[in-house]
């Protein structure tokens, strides 16, 4: 890896999303084939959102343009988090793996907040 460190590689939300994108990756891999170009692909193109807009965002310089990327990560994650709970009802996963998940981004969704309410408040009036 390179020694180069990019803004968003800093910021333990980006670090927290991509781990999260990585967990979706494997859990999705043990859904039935039938789910491949339906539900996993939608779950991980929600997953690596997350931590694409987060990276975008710490490429823009306006706090207002910031906000916004942070608001799609935002949108992104409860995406992701709704198709986890039809995931359970649909019994691709159990209780407890879903619990687990549902920590994460309940944490992941936190971090994201307050990262936003940070930016707007540099926003100029």
């Amino acid at each position: 890896m390179s020694s180069t460190v990019f803004p968003h590689e800093k910021l333990v939300t980006w670090q927290l999303a991509k781990v999260l994108a990585k967990q979706v990756y494997m859990m999705t891999s043990t859904y039935p084939k039938e789910e491949r170009f339906g539900r996993v692909d939608q779950m991980r193109r929600a997953a690596v959102s997350v931590m694409s807009n987060l990276a975008e965002g710490c490429g823009r310089t306006g706090a207002r343009d910031q906000a916004h990327f942070s608001q799609l990560a935002f949108s992104s994650l409860l995406e992701l988090e709704a198709q986890y709970q039809l995931s359970l009802d649909l019994g691709f996963l159990g209780k407890d793996e879903y619990q687990a998940i549902r920590g994460a981004i309940m944490d992941l969704v936190k971090k994201i907040s307050a990262l936003r309410a940070s930016q707007l408040k540099r926003v100029p009036t």
